[in-house]
């Protein structure tokens, strides 16, 4: 060490490094901070350490040792010593070893225990699993053997509760049960009272109607009275105006007569003034006979021309009656005036033509003999007798009394009517009423003619007595085609009414069950109201055959009838089905076309002798949908299966917007028109089939009383959808199906209750209907509930008695219900319609009219029918403008105190009061309508409408256009009026529209 101390330099001096040899304690206690922080640390861990952490521990000291021992040797390089030193170090290294062994095996005794303890958490950590997973296990089985004891418990509670709520239900069913039997007993107690007080108000009021009646009779008497001292005051005015015209008229014949004895006095000699000569008082008497003999002539028969002047005053000739409406040409020709000047005038034509013809000579033809025309334009029943107008030699001076006139008063204004309106008045375009629509312009022409020469002087070229025979000569080729047109629209109505007398009997022989022998069994109550009102029915329909046709038109129907019977009787003999089918939808065809096809072809010779109107009813369906399809091919309409038609509510919003004669809903109720009274035949007609059907359910041995059930649910069901929800529980109390099984079953005191069921719905009906209605309906309540308290409490009660009283008062409830319906639906339009008159109905029309049929530039292709329709009439819209333009200007003149829609008929007449009340409705309606304003569309669209109208074909929605479908219903309304008795009396009729 010194050689190399030597030749290298000075060796550092040597460190002495201690390392005692304690026992553990002391090493303990030398143990760094650190080092000791973290074992304590690890002891005081809330949870045992595993495997892998404390060998990633150890991992970690270990480096850090390595690394603390690097630091140690690199911080304990031998420093340069001297000699002396050397020893030392040695002694110094030596201790350092021993020192590192020391510590070498206290780190070893030191993992040793580490991975002891390790070991020993290992092991309770292990012990406590399988001790945690034992307890799991445990606590498992107890849970499981806890839920099956609980549902073993839950199971006997359940039997337990359903025997209780058993017993509950038993108990409360004879609570039920004991309670109906007492409130049944109280009902019958409080119904006795009710009946005395009802008895004793029934006297009070009738003592207090007859001192009503009484009441009102005397103010009826006082104000006959009244009106009895009006009209004398009015002729004693009238008798005083008389007189004082008549002094008047004296005073101004004396002035006249003064006058004239001054004129001849001064006009005379001296000698002649101062004593008058004989022949002046001759002339003056002769002169004051005449001027009487006249004005009483004047007075009484008239001159021709005063007659024909005030025919003129009338208006009515063939120029003004084509630019005349329709409903002012009607008007002016049933007024009383233009019925008696034309009758006045037309009579003194026949005497003037009867004079001419005694004084002819023998060159002039003899008149034609119109006698068997003549009575065809009266009544059958009438025997009209027999008139020639050639009158015989001698018998010039002693005129004949005449029963009928030759120049018929109604047909000559007829010929106006034709003239005007052809349309209107013919329901068809053949060659028969072209031919009559020619010969009454002739007609008309030469009648034209002759009025201008009485009035201004005959022509030059032809004498009066020459025009006066051309004018006889038009008359009787007129008289003959309108005869002819007549008998036959005359034959065509005298076979509806024969078909509608066929169908009534084969209904009333279906309903009765009459049998192939002809024999009747027993007819129930029902069954004779029909038999009654088919009678009656049947009796009507001759008196009206017997004045169109005659006894041979009753001949006819008789044979018809015939035929339809012994139709009916063959059916029945080979099983057939029923002559009536009960459909519940008409149809076009016949109901009875059916029961030819069972029946076969019968002999041709039988077949010539049965009635037409017979083969019609029992035709084959065959002939009928030949006959069908001929009428579809002939009214040349050509209509788009796909088509969209307006929906129901874009019809009713149309209406509400466009009504201006009252409500749209008070027109809900309206029956007017054959179809809806056919409708309403046909209802009449199921209903009567439903409800004999429930009877015959009931009759029996054992009664099937479903439907009743049904029919009591029915009506429950409908009082609870009518009643508010306060009220709904109630019904559904009281109306119990569940009781009233159980009561039916039983058949104990099923009337009873029966009855407690209707007086509950009345009551609730009358509680939900209006209160001015109140009075009427309770009282008809009390009339049902009286009459069915007779038919129950009579001592001869029967099966069929109660049976008739169930069906009678469920039919009259289901009645009351339906008409509450009705009357809430039209409370409900008619809160609507406030809204929908105003923009929103307007624009709710608009959107859905645009929504079909596209914008307005594409009309011409959405809309064909329009377009074609348009262009049908634009044409004549000019003129048909002036003619509107000239009958304002004629109506303005007229006296508006004339009654409106009167009714022509050819060969009769038809009182006006018939119609009055609903063309005065229509007319008052109808003042607050705009006027045509004259512009382009406005004219075309009011023209298309009264074309529509008017026409005889009738309007549909395949006649229609695609703009006047919405208003399809209410035109065909209108134009059905028009031409309603075009088929049943040969008569043109005016209706307001």
């Amino acid at each position: 060490m010194e050689s190399i101390g030597g030749g290298g330099g000075a060796w550092p001096e040597p460190v002495v490094m201690e390392f005692p040899t304690n026992s553990s304690a002391e090493s303990q206690a030398k143990v760094p901070r650190r080092i000791r922080r973290r074992l304590l640390e690890a002891k005081s861990g809330s949870s045992p350490s595993s495997a892998e952490e404390i060998e990633a521990k150890l991992r970690e000291a270990d480096l850090r040792r390595q690394r603390f021992y690097e630091w140690l040797s690199c911080k304990a390089r031998p420093k340069p010593r001297s000699p002396s030193w050397s020893s030392q170090e040695e002694d110094l290294g030596q201790r350092i070893k021993a020192r590192l062994v020391a510590a070498e095996q206290k780190r070893l005794s030191l993992l040793e225990k580490a991975q002891k303890r390790l070991a020993r958490l290992d092991e309770l950590r292990q012990a406590a699993k399988n001790g945690v997973e034992m307890r799991m296990e445990k606590e498992r089985e107890e849970l499981g053997t806890r839920v099956e004891s609980r549902a073993r418990q839950a199971e006997e509670n359940r039997l337990r509760l359903l025997a209780a709520y058993s017993q509950r239900r038993a108990a409360l069913r004879e609570r039920t049960a004991h309670s109906l039997v007492q409130r049944l007993l109280r009902e019958n107690r409080y119904k006795e009272r009710v009946r005395s007080a009802i008895s004793q108000k029934r006297s009070a009021a009738e003592k207090k109607r007859l001192s009503l009646l009484e009441a009102e009779k005397r103010r009826a008497h006082a104000r006959v009275m009244r009106a009895r001292r009006i009209a004398k005051a009015v002729c004693s005015q009238r008798e005083s105006e008389r007189l004082r015209m008549e002094q008047q008229l004296k005073d101004k014949l004396q002035r006249a007569k003064a006058q004239r004895a001054e004129y001849l006095r001064q006009k005379g000699s001296p000698r002649s003034s101062s004593s008058p000569s004989t022949w002046e008082k001759d002339g003056d008497n002769l002169s004051r006979k005449l001027a009487r003999c006249w004005r009483r002539f004047v007075r009484s028969k008239h001159t021709t021309y005063y007659l024909t002047k005030s025919y003129e005053s009338l208006g009515l000739n063939s120029k003004s009656v084509k630019s005349m409406p329709f409903e002012q040409l009607a008007m002016l020709i049933e007024s009383t005036a233009t019925l008696e000047a034309t009758k006045l005038l037309l009579e003194r034509l026949e005497s003037r033509f009867i004079i001419s013809l005694a004084t002819a000579t023998s060159s002039v033809p003899a008149p034609q003999n119109i006698d068997h025309l003549l009575k065809h334009l009266g009544s059958p029943r009438k025997q009209s007798r027999s008139r020639g107008v050639t009158p015989k030699k001698g018998s010039a001076g002693k005129p004949t009394k005449k029963s009928s006139s030759r120049y018929a008063v109604r047909v000559v204004l007829c010929a106006y009517m034709i003239l005007g309106h052809p349309n209107a008045v013919f329901s068809g375009k053949g060659e028969r009423e072209f031919s009559l629509m020619e010969a009454a312009s002739g007609f008309v022409h030469e009648f034209e003619i002759l009025v201008k020469d009485i009035l201004n002087g005959p022509d030059k070229g032809k004498s009066f007595r020459e025009q006066l025979a051309a004018f006889d000569s038009a008359w009787c080729n007129y008289l003959y085609r309108f005869v002819a047109w007549k008998v036959k629209d005359a034959r065509a109505l005298e076979e509806d009414l024969v078909r509608a007398a066929c169908k009534l009997e084969l209904s009333m022989m279906q309903t009765c069950k009459v049998t192939a022998d002809g024999e009747m069994p027993e007819l129930t109550h029902d069954m004779k109201a029909v038999q009654k009102q088919v009678t009656e029915d049947q009796k009507l329909l001759r008196e009206k055959v017997r004045h169109l046709s005659g006894a041979a038109g009753l001949e006819r129907m008789e044979s018809a009838l015939s035929d339809t019977r012994s139709k009916f009787f063959e059916s029945k003999e080979k099983n057939a089905s029923s002559p009536i089918a009960h459909s519940a939808s008409p149809s076009d065809s016949d109901p009875s076309s059916s029961v030819q096809n069972s029946i076969g072809s019968p002999d041709a010779s039988l077949e010539k002798k049965k009635s037409p109107v017979a083969r019609s009813l029992f035709g084959s369906s065959k002939e009928a949908a030949a006959a069908g399809e001929g009428v579809a091919a002939n009214s040349g309409v050509l209509v788009a299966e796909n088509e969209k038609l307006p929906t129901e509510n874009e019809i009713l919003v149309n209406e509400i917007v466009h009504e201006t004669d009252g409500s749209i809903a008070a027109s809900l109720t309206s029956n007017n028109g054959d179809e809806v009274e056919i409708k309403t035949k046909l209802r009449e007609t199921m209903e009567k089939a439903f409800w004999d059907n429930v009877m015959d359910s009931l009759k029996g041995d054992k009664p099937n009383y479903s439907q009743v059930l049904d029919l009591v649910k029915e009506v429950r069901d409908e009082l609870s959808d009518l009643a508010p929800r306060s009220l709904r529980q109630e019904i559904l109390d009281s109306i119990d199906l569940d009781i009233l099984s159980q009561v039916l079953d039983s058949g104990t005191d099923e009337s009873q209750y029966l009855g407690q069921i209707l007086y509950f719905s009345l009551g609730m009906l009358r509680q939900l209907g209006s209160s001015a209605s109140e009075d009427v309906a309770k009282e008809a309540h009390q009339k049902l509930l009286n009459e069915l308290a007779e038919i129950s409490q009579s001592a001869h009660q029967t099966k069929s008695s109660f049976v008739f009283a169930i069906v009678k008062g469920l039919r009259f409830t289901l009645e009351e219900i339906q008409n509450l319906k009705r009357e809430v639906s039209k409370a409900r339009i008619q809160m609507l319609e406030p809204l929908v008159q105003g923009t929103a109905g307007i624009e709710y029309l608009q959107k859905a009219f645009t929504e079909r049929y596209g914008s307005p530039s594409d009309a011409s292709v959405s809309l064909p029918l329009t377009s074609r329709w348009i262009s049908s009439f634009y044409g004549n819209l000019e003129e048909e403008w002036g003619e509107y333009v000239n009958s304002l200007s004629a109506l303005s003149v007229e006296n508006n105190s004339q009654p409106l829609v009167m009714t022509l008929r050819t060969g009769g007449a038809v009182s006006a009061n018939q119609i009055l009340p609903r063309a005065s409705a229509s007319s008052g309606g109808n003042s607050e309508l705009p006027e045509c304003s004259g512009d382009i569309m406005d004219k075309l669209v009011r023209l298309g409408l009264l074309k529509l109208v008017c026409g005889i074909e009738g309007v549909t929605l395949q006649v229609s256009t695609r703009v006047a479908q919405v208003e399809c219903s209410t035109v065909e309304v209108h134009s059905k009026r028009v031409s309603k008795d075009h088929s049943y009396c040969n008569k043109v009729k005016f209706i307001h529209c």
